[in-house]
């Protein structure tokens, strides 16, 4: 695989532009600082736009239809794992999948990566700061 460039400036207040919600001002004017998209990210204008799309035009689950709603969904799924896959300058979209959230990733990771690398005695390093969802799996 090969390696993601970073620009050479990173911008926070442009990207924080993006999201609605920080635009929302918080008590004494301070500025909203979110830390646990682990669990929840905040989403920025053009996801909104898109779930807001397809609730109302064409709602149904991935791989799961014949009828015209499930091919437009399983469409746009697979358009967006290939934006993803170069955004991520992945060598394949097939490298990009999607789970319910960071809890079910992480356990993905674990079972998959953990049980075919990790042997008895290895050990995986993590800090007190990290989300109790990160935990159980490494210590099964």
């Amino acid at each position: 695989m090969s390696q993601a460039t970073l620009p050479t400036t990173f911008n926070v207040d442009s990207i924080r532009r993006d999201f609605p919600i920080f635009a929302k001002p918080l008590p004494k004017g301070l500025p909203l600082v979110f830390l646990d998209t682990g669990a929840s990210a905040q989403k920025p204008q053009v996801v909104i736009d898109k779930e807001r799309e397809v609730y109302e035009n064409y709602y149904a689950n991935a791989y799961r239809g014949v009828y015209r709603f499930g091919a437009l969904v399983d469409e746009q799924l697979e358009r967006s794992r290939a934006t993803i896959a170069r955004f991520l300058n992945a060598s394949r979209p097939e490298e990009i999948i999607f789970t319910a959230g960071t809890t079910a990733s992480i356990n993905a990771v674990a079972q998959a990566w953990g049980r075919a690398n990790l042997r008895a005695g290895d050990e995986v390093l993590l800090n007190e700061m990290e989300h109790h969802a990160n935990f159980v799996p490494w210590q099964q």
